[in-house]
């Protein structure tokens, strides 16, 4: 990891290719797929199907109808466009893309997972709010902002390093 910091030219390469696909995301996703709505209302219906699901799974009588995941037949929360993942599995792909070193070989794979894990965990939050809703609601709104926010993010940031101190090797033409 320390060739990286000391490399001003593979510093440029990340920065310049974080630059490139963060305007690819504000042009492809901001400007033209988010107005459209397709594709967040897609994975919003899924994450709440997926985590009423989870929920069934675990024991309790979780159902999902459109957006909204209940618990015991009693309405528990919503699934919006920005809980749905979406935004993270774009920040992680585009780290791991970003990031010089390492085979397409190995980065494509590795960007599956990841997002795998990222929508794991995405589905397991959503029922945990549920839940949460249910038996402790005072609490909902902290547990959202932060715990859950910063479980994901943690989570998000060592499959990072994973990747850079394991899987991210510099070829000599890098």
């Amino acid at each position: 990891m320390q060739a990286y910091a000391t490399n001003p030219r593979l510093l440029r390469r990340f920065l310049l290719t974080a630059a490139g696909l963060y305007l690819l995301w504000f042009f492809g996703y901001e400007q033209w797929l988010h107005p459209l709505g397709r594709l967040d209302e897609a994975l919003s219906l899924n994450i709440a199907t997926a985590s009423a699901a989870a929920l069934r799974l675990l024991g309790w009588a979780g159902s999902a109808a459109g957006r909204l995941v209940s618990v015991d037949s009693q309405p528990a929360v919503l699934v919006f466009d920005a809980c749905n993942g979406l935004v993270l599995y774009a920040l992680f792909t585009g780290f791991i893309v970003a990031f010089p070193g390492g085979a397409w070989r190995l980065k494509l794979p590795y960007i599956a997972l990841g997002i795998g894990i990222i929508y794991l965990l995405n589905v397991l939050r959503v029922a945990a709010l549920a839940l949460n809703q249910l038996y402790s609601r005072s609490t909902v709104d902290f547990n959202h902002h932060y715990t859950f926010t910063f479980i994901v993010y943690g989570c998000i940031f060592l499959l990072w390093m994973l990747w850079v101190r394991r899987y991210a090797v510099l070829s000599h033409a890098s």
